[in-house]
């Protein structure tokens, strides 16, 4: 127990330490979430030894992965999701798997690379929950490019996780479908209950926004509940815990369509204050440098096929994407490029499939570190080109962070 209140206060030094750090940097050009992966590498096992992921560490961790796509699960809106725009970013990803697969394929060819369909779900992916808050940071959520992202990030993220469920599972890829069905329509079926307790007079209502205001933080409690059961309901089934946290955002913005300024502050300050840094700190303190720095060719050619099989397709459907009723074109050649840079930004989902590809003995450690650190050059790079391809920020709607409406998670 002593060594976790060590490595969790070396964890608490580089939460609050990032923040610091990233607003010396002009235009907050250095994402934060890239100086906790950076400072988790120093203060790690393959640095200098001051922390450690233990079972306290490690839970910790799994709750900041759950919050995180909790929170990007809570900030998609469904109708966007089966609107033209967001079936469009469904096939625009379907045809990024389909790349994936085939490259991959055509490399294990020559012997280069083991764990094919684990390093094609990592290339498809893109990171929405990383990117909220710099896109929030920026004032572009509620933008036409915001909103192209997000739908893209949905995609990139729901499905990559609903394709390690299928492809990754411990048994086939028909009884892991047959899994993640059934998985759906249980999650579906909590959301039932919430028809009735919304009404406003709703005795249930009444009690948990009575309790809101108190000690008992109801609806904190209820969202943490909400968080937890069905990340067990995941694990049930025996799919990933980011599917069920992924699911839990859905019902919670089912449960509240017109959203919760108060909860989403409180759930921010949960999230942001400690459970995500601790994931990045921790994702970080994962990453052998060693074995990065002996692989600097593979490291290289991974975030060109990232860009290659993500950021090419989002940039392509962008640029081809028409106004239905004048058929004027969207997006111009900067902004589709900007799309296509934020779409190939990945990096919890790289994680997470390394994660459970090593456990599986498909990955060696020393390839998960380079994949991982692959994908947090992307969290640098790519938002990085992205904003310095806006110009002047022609498409700022949201006001600076400092003053932005709280009504949207962080």
């Amino acid at each position: 127990m002593e060594s976790s209140f060590i490595s969790l206060l070396w964890i608490a030094i580089c939460a609050v330490a990032a923040p610091l750090l990233a607003g010396l940097v002009p235009r907050r050009l250095v994402p934060e979430v890239v100086i906790l992966l950076v400072a988790g590498v120093i203060i790690g096992p393959f640095g200098m030894g001051l922390a450690t992921t233990d079972d306290a560490i490690g839970l910790l961790r799994e709750l900041g992965l759950g919050m995180l796509f909790l929170l990007a699960g809570y900030e998609i809106e469904l109708s966007e999701l089966t609107g033209r725009a967001g079936r469009r970013a469904l096939v625009t990803w379907a045809i990024c798997l389909g790349t994936a697969l085939a490259l991959v394929f055509l490399v294990s060819l020559t012997g280069a690379l083991h764990a094919e369909v684990a390093l094609a779900i990592a290339l498809c992916s893109t990171a929405l929950g990383t990117l909220l808050p710099i896109l929030k940071d920026g004032g572009l959520l509620t933008s036409p490019v915001g909103k192209s992202v997000m739908n893209h990030g949905a995609y990139g993220e729901l499905g990559p996780v609903i394709a390690m469920a299928v492809l990754l599972g411990t048994g086939g890829p028909a009884e892991a479908l047959v899994a993640v069905i059934m998985f759906a329509l249980l999650a579906a079926a909590i959301t039932l209950p919430w028809r009735r307790i919304r009404r406003e007079t709703s005795k249930m209502m009444s009690l948990i926004r009575a309790g809101s205001e108190t000690t008992g933080q109801t609806t904190v409690r209820l969202t943490v509940l909400l968080l937890v059961a069905l990340c067990v309901l995941a694990e049930v089934f025996d799919l990933d815990v980011v599917l069920g946290a992924f699911a839990a955002g859905f019902i919670l913005r089912r449960a509240l369509p017109s959203g919760d300024e108060q909860l989403e502050h409180k759930l921010n300050g949960l999230a942001f204050g400690l459970l995500i840094p601790v994931f990045f700190v921790t994702s970080g303190m994962a990453i052998d440098p060693a074995a990065v720095a002996a692989q600097p060719l593979t490291l290289v050619l991974f975030v060109l096929m990232i860009m290659l099989v993500r950021g090419l397709p989002v940039f392509l459907s962008s640029k081809l994407e028409r106004d239905p009723t004048t058929r004027q074109q969207i997006f111009d050649t900067r902004d589709s490029a900007r799309i296509g840079l934020f779409a190939a930004t990945g990096l919890p989902i790289i994680v997470a499939v390394t994660s459970t590809a090593v456990s599986a003995g498909q990955m060696s450690p020393a390839n998960a570190s380079v994949l991982v650190a692959g994908g947090a050059i992307t969290v640098l790079t790519m938002p990085l080109a992205a904003t310095l391809l806006a110009g002047h920020n022609k498409d700022r709607l949201d006001p600076p962070t400092s003053e932005v409406s709280p009504s949207r998670p962080v």
